[in-house]
């Protein structure tokens, strides 16, 4: 089994995100010894935007006779990027929440993986997932309080658009796990990592 653990918050240190990912890839990893993991860090590594020239060569076989040296650069990581998610059971990724969303080092990556033909194709009755089979973990941290049925639930646009993004290409083994409101007071951050933690030790691989 091959586990692909994504990070994506910009704290280095003390990021909630991270611990969890981190936990739940040891949680797996308890269950299955063998599993081989391969770690990727979208803030420390960033891979930036994608243009329109690197896109069509990555998702259409453009041509590349004219690109520049970062541009070609560009083209070989976002390939490696999608061989990575293409080869991987398992995707645990770290998501921090920033103004309302994912950190924008995750879209980058989302739109290297999202590649018609590979992960999806458009058919004459709409789009159909290609990816199906994995499994994805996404281990989410919120400062504040934006669960269904509270007044911020509206503003959060992270959680619904991973849901989204993955049930696009297929992925029906989507499981979020989420710690929020853990900015606002000690008591309630103790509560939420508890909650999230106890979910993580459930994982079961």
């Amino acid at each position: 089994m091959k586990l692909l653990h994504i990070d994506t918050s910009i704290k280095a240190t003390g990021s909630l995100s991270r611990e969890m990912s981190a936990a739940a890839v040891e949680r797996l990893k308890r269950e299955a010894p063998d599993i081989a993991v391969h770690y990727r860090d979208l803030a420390a590594h960033p891979l930036g935007d994608i243009t329109g020239r690197v896109f069509a060569a990555h998702a259409k076989g453009a041509d590349v006779s004219d690109f520049d040296p970062a541009e070609r650069s560009d083209l070989a990581e976002s390939g490696r990027v999608l061989e990575e998610f293409m080869a991987s059971d398992v995707i645990v990724i770290g998501v921090g929440f920033y103004n309302f969303s994912v950190p924008s080092s995750l879209k980058a990556w989302l739109d290297r993986i999202l590649v018609a033909g590979k992960t999806f194709s458009y058919t004459a009755s709409g789009v159909v997932g290609l990816a199906g089979g994995k499994r994805v973990i996404v281990l989410l941290a919120r400062g504040g309080l934006y669960g269904e049925g509270s007044p911020n639930a509206r503003h959060e646009h992270a959680e619904t658009y991973l849901t989204s993004i993955f049930s696009v290409i297929g992925v029906e083994n989507l499981e979020v796990i989420v710690a929020d409101g853990v900015d606002i007071s000690p008591e309630l951050r103790a509560a939420a990592v508890e909650r999230a933690m106890g979910s993580i030790e459930a994982l079961a691989a």
